[in-house]
């Protein structure tokens, strides 16, 4: 109960130094629940990458277009009955992930407690879910952190609980990863360690010499069994069927924004959110040799150097890794690892261009509980070992004393961390402020292109969609498609192609000059600014919209 209470504490204050969303995920989440609220369904009215919509401007573009083609809906759903009760406010949106977030604190504790560490070593991995680094700042965030972090902990515990006999978890598995795959696209990867369970158990009965080769395949003996399996596979499927059935419905694809291509098979990010060209295998391949497998080789470096990093201030990581070697072989950990090595091939290999942007690190945040637990490990054998050298040494004094030294620098980091990342967050919304103001007395129905149409709509209800990373003639072609009035650049989220019209170096013929420039976060220290970071232009599609007159 302590540790739930301080993660939550620890999660209202960072709710407390920034209300609400500031983020892209965060805004589309928040977007979807306030649709799905208010009777308006899993349907928003704006587009926040083409990949929604096919990955190209569509031949009938509309607008409101259906939610989730891309983004799973359980960070949304969470956080509806909340709003229904607590009215819409930033409040109702965080608090489903605060709660979340701060069961991962003592369900560390239990998994600790379960794998033989002592109280104490338990305890102070439980603080380190309280307050993890720098992922602290988000925690408090309406993302899918921090739901995500008590569901795959969830369910790699049940995994190794089923693994030492108790059918009844593995089962129960099953629904665990059916939520984290509501959570997030990736979140099936926590079903390998239970497949591999089950497969590994029916190769070792074949390989026994007492059964048949269908005898072991089929037969009933076994740890987990047929009756538990089946039960984990159709608990899962009894989450996921039903939204797989509606993405079959209303998009005829089971991943919608996977079939365009530009998930898999792009060469640069900013293709995610082209509308030219079509990337698929050829595309791919077409790159060489040499950059492909530069590409994965900074994918696996950036993917473990922002664990590293984010949870473990880089110096506290190598304790991870010997904790990790020296459990391998116990079965509290063995789901752990194969979930997290399964993770970073998938991350490093297929998709190395997403790992910076965030896509690793909100998967690989479900892999921390046991982590922090395997860095108790690691340095209470680093101390051992440092004690066989020193026989001065005591070492469960001196465990106790390097754990609180790492807990202290992990929540060091997250002080940091929080208060930088919350200023930089009120940096960009004083920036957005001006713009706020300037469109307030424009006409409702005009619509807004911008490079975060979710958190526009979130701040001003204004429709819209996001700019192509594309020529302007492509974007002129967007805003044409789908009637766009006003146009929005920010220096902080913007396109290579619109950087020299932000920067006045370029300026076409369909927009404006600037209506209003922002030239630095507040007022204040606008005189002294030098680039702008934000700018709002009319956008002029026919001979008689005079606004664009030079």
């Amino acid at each position: 109960m302590l540790l739930f209470v301080a993660a939550f504490a620890v999660r209202l204050l960072a709710g407390l130094l920034f209300h609400g969303p500031a983020y892209l995920d965060a805004f589309y989440y928040v977007d979807v629940a306030q649709q799905v609220a208010s009777g308006h369904g899993l349907q928003v009215p704006f587009i926040w990458s083409f990949v929604e919509v096919g990955g190209t401007i569509p031949a009938d573009p509309t607008l409101p277009v259906a939610s989730n083609a891309h983004w799973l809906p359980l960070g949304s759903l969470v956080q509806v009955p909340f709003i229904w009760l607590l009215g819409p406010s930033p409040l109702a949106y965080a608090l489903p992930f605060w709660l979340a977030g701060a069961a991962a604190a003592p369900l560390t504790w239990f998994i600790g407690r379960d794998a033989g560490l002592a109280p104490w070593q338990a305890f102070a991995a439980g603080l380190l879910i309280v307050a993890p680094g720098a992922l602290t700042p988000f925690m408090s965030q309406p993302d899918n952190f921090g739901l995500y972090l008590f569901l795959g902990a969830l369910a790699l515990w049940l995994c190794a609980l089923g693994l030492r006999g108790s059918r009844r978890a593995f089962v129960a598995g099953g629904l665990a990863v059916g939520l984290a795959s509501l959570t997030r696209n990736d979140g099936v990867l926590l079903g390998v360690p239970f497949a591999l369970a089950f497969l590994v158990e029916r190769w070792r009965a074949w390989r026994s010499g007492g059964l048949s080769g269908a005898g072991a395949l089929l037969g009933r003996g076994g740890t987990i069994g047929w009756a538990a399996a089946l039960g984990c596979l159709g608990g899962f499927l009894l989450l996921m069927l039903p939204w797989y059935a509606r993405q079959l419905a209303v998009f005829g694809q089971l991943l919608p924004s996977a079939a365009t291509g530009r998930i898999l098979w792009i060469t640069d990010y900013q293709q995610l959110f082209s509308v030219t060209g079509q990337p698929g295998l050829g595309s791919f391949l077409a790159q060489g040799l040499g950059p492909l497998l530069l590409s994965r080789l900074l994918g696996f470096v950036a993917a473990a150097g922002l664990f590293a990093y984010l949870p473990f201030v880089l110096v506290l990581a190598p304790f991870v890794v010997l904790g990790a070697w020296l459990r391998r072989r116990q079965v509290a950990y063995q789901p752990w690892l194969a979930y997290g090595l399964t993770l970073l091939a998938f991350s490093s290999l297929l998709f190395a261009l997403h790992v910076p942007s965030g896509n690793f690190i909100h998967s690989a945040v479900a892999l921390l509980p046991h982590a922090d637990l395997l860095l108790m490990v690691g340095i209470s054998a680093a101390v051992a070992w440092v004690a066989r050298r020193r026989p001065d040494w005591d070492v469960p004094r001196a465990s106790r004393v390097f754990s609180g030294v790492a807990v202290g620098l992990v929540l060091a980091l997250a002080v940091l961390t929080t208060l930088s990342t919350t200023t930089s967050w009120h940096s960009a919304d004083a920036a957005r402020a001006p713009l706020e103001v300037a469109l307030a007395p424009l006409p409702s129905e005009d619509r807004l292109m911008s490079a975060d149409p979710a958190g526009w709509w979130y701040a001003t209800g204004r429709w819209g969609v996001v700019t192509p990373a594309d020529d302007l003639p492509t974007v002129e072609a967007a805003a044409q498609a789908y009637d766009i009035r006003w146009l929005i650049l920010e220096r902080s989220q913007i396109t290579t192609q619109l950087q020299p019209v932000l920067d006045g170096q370029e300026h076409p013929p369909w927009l404006s000059p600037p209506l209003v420039t922002v030239t630095a976060a507040t007022p204040e220290a606008s005189a002294a600014a030098g680039e702008p970071v934000a700018a709002l232009y009319a956008v002029c599609l026919t001979a008689e919209d005079t606004r664009c007159a030079h």
